[in-house]
């Protein structure tokens, strides 16, 4: 029999003389309790919210982007192209031309980036499912459309209901700036609302979304794009894509960057994982707070059982099972909150996860609270509280006296 642990679950039950004890223990598996499932559920949470984020990025960010790894522009390699083209793991491949233009419309001016894409893209673009007014067209016979973000259309007042053309400026690459006509210097087409989008509050205040040759014809092009954007099939495997990333670097050599959406939105994805850490080192420091009690309550047991601690001494126990027996015993009330917590915490994140039973409050583009309970953020929680739990129970232990035969007095 393990008597340390025989010990300490007698210790855990048995009713003390000072019932003050039982009460602070009570309130320590209950705090470990709240603050492991406030962990599970919050985290939960944030989960929910990063891939809510990253599904509205990836209907406008493709899965690989070539661009130039100097310069605006390039003409597509034929031969590289076609490659691509034939992996199996490529649902389609488009070409697309983006600059930061000046727009007109009824008046009201401003800076927007203009995305001129290829008729692949019009047919096939997941921002279609994010079209909030108008539909998502780019040609009505020989006319060119625009489709634009929902920030840009309140900013200059735009709504596809209206014949109100989008005038489109840019300097001109190929005449010298003149002071006598600074008109004659500026490139300009014409384009007309059929649609706005809405993604999330920096897409739609920066884009509109143009025909190609309408964004050729501004920037006095021929065949140059600015990038080709690559989507993948849903049953591509991690190793199958960074497979056809490889491949399609080798390839085209340094002269190109090939980047995933990670490599696309660095800065974004380094962010949301930075405030995840911090939402937990956060919670966690919250559970260190609460298992502090547990020190209190275990070291007022200790100056209760001293004549049991001279007796065991006396009767040849070592000091390591000695303390042993209180460690456990104080691990046991964080082990204990623990498993309530992990029960609560789980059971109201995937009962969220389901059914959404709590609303998000306002318009927003979810009803509910976004929740996706994470395997891997379970197990973290439990090793850290569990290890917090036994780092607190041990720090009133160590000082247990080492010879035996010592008074009640003396211990």
């Amino acid at each position: 029999m393990n008597l340390p642990f025989f010990f300490a679950a007698r210790y855990l039950f048995a009713k003390k003389s000072h019932n003050v004890i039982n009460i602070i223990s009570a309130i320590s598996a209950i705090g470990m309790s709240i603050g492991t499932a406030a962990l599970i559920i919050i985290l939960s949470i944030y989960n929910g919210f990063d891939a809510l984020v990253k599904d509205m990025l990836n209907d406008f960010d493709p899965d690989i982007l070539i661009s130039p790894a100097e310069g605006k522009v390039f003409v597509p390699d034929a031969e590289t192209f076609d490659w691509i083209y034939d992996q199996e793991t490529v649902m389609n491949m488009s070409c697309v031309l983006s600059e930061n233009i000046f727009v007109n419309y009824g008046g009201r001016q401003g800076m927007v980036t203009a995305k001129g894409v290829d008729w692949v893209s019009e047919e096939e673009s997941p921002v279609r499912d994010h079209i909030r007014s108008g539909e998502f067209s780019l040609h009505r016979g020989d006319v060119p459309l625009a489709v634009m973000g929902s920030g840009i259309a309140y900013q200059l007042g735009a709504n596809p209901k209206f014949l109100t053309p989008l005038e489109l400026y840019f300097p001109s690459r190929s005449r010298n700036f003149s002071m006598a006509n600074p008109a004659a210097s500026i490139e300009t087409v014409d384009v007309w609302p059929s649609g706005i989008f809405s993604i999330n509050s920096d897409i739609d205040s920066k884009y509109i979304i143009v025909p190609i040759e309408v964004m050729r014809d501004l920037l006095e092009y021929q065949d140059e794009v600015s990038g080709v954007e690559i989507r993948v099939t849903e049953d591509c495997s991690p190793k199958e894509f960074s497979g056809l990333v490889k491949g399609i670097s080798e390839r085209l050599g340094p002269d190109f960057n090939v980047n995933d959406r990670f490599a696309q939105n660095k800065a974004l994805y380094k962010m949301m994982k930075y405030e995840k850490l911090a939402i937990f080192a956060i919670l966690i420091f919250i559970v260190i707070i609460v298992a502090f009690n547990i020190f209190g309550s275990l070291t007022m047991l200790i100056i209760e059982k001293r004549g049991d601690i001279s007796i065991l001494r006396s009767m040849g126990m070592e000091r390591k099972s000695i303390r042993n027996i209180f460690v456990l015993e104080g691990w046991m009330i964080s082990l204990s909150g623990l498993a309530c917590g992990l029960v609560a915490g789980i059971a109201l994140s995937l009962l969220q996860q389901h059914f959404g039973f709590i609303k998000m409050p306002g318009n927003f583009i979810v009803q509910a609270y976004p929740v996706i309970l994470s395997f891997r953020d379970v197990a973290i929680t439990a090793l850290s509280v569990a290890a917090v739990g036994y780092l607190i129970a041990w720090l009133p232990v160590r000082n247990i006296p080492d010879e035996p035969g010592l008074s009640q007095k003396d211990v």
